[in-house]
């Protein structure tokens, strides 16, 4: 799955978790536990591994430090029709449009009563 980037052999202990820091090297925190907080991270060994973009940097079994590409993507979304989009807008004109009307009919009828 993965390739080993450096060989280091750390022997791990039950209740910490192990990972590859910023800065490329070991390190640990205490895993939280039946309503126990967890600890801060401390470094185990240096390594001083320069992380590459796109890869996924871990522990593996043997302790040493591999890496994977990571899993970029997943389902496509769907292309919107275009066709839909003017069908709105041609709704929304059209309701304008109406609107335009009927407050111009209402400015008339209000000038003819004052007229009148």
């Amino acid at each position: 799955m993965g390739e080993k980037v450096a060989r280091v052999g750390v022997k791990r202990q039950e209740g910490y978790l192990y990972f590859i820091d910023k800065q490329g090297d070991v390190s640990r925190a205490k895993m939280a536990r039946g309503g126990k907080k967890g600890g801060g991270p401390v470094k185990v060994t240096r390594v001083g591994v320069k992380k590459a973009r796109g890869y996924l940097y871990y522990l593996d079994k043997q302790g040493d430090v591999s890496r994977a590409t990571m899993a970029r993507g997943g389902k496509k979304k769907k292309k919107k029709k275009k066709a839909a989009k003017k069908k709105t807008t041609r709704k929304k004109r059209r309701k304008t449009m109406v609107k335009k009307k009927k407050a111009k009919k209402k400015k008339k009828a209000t000038k003819k009563k004052k007229k009148g």
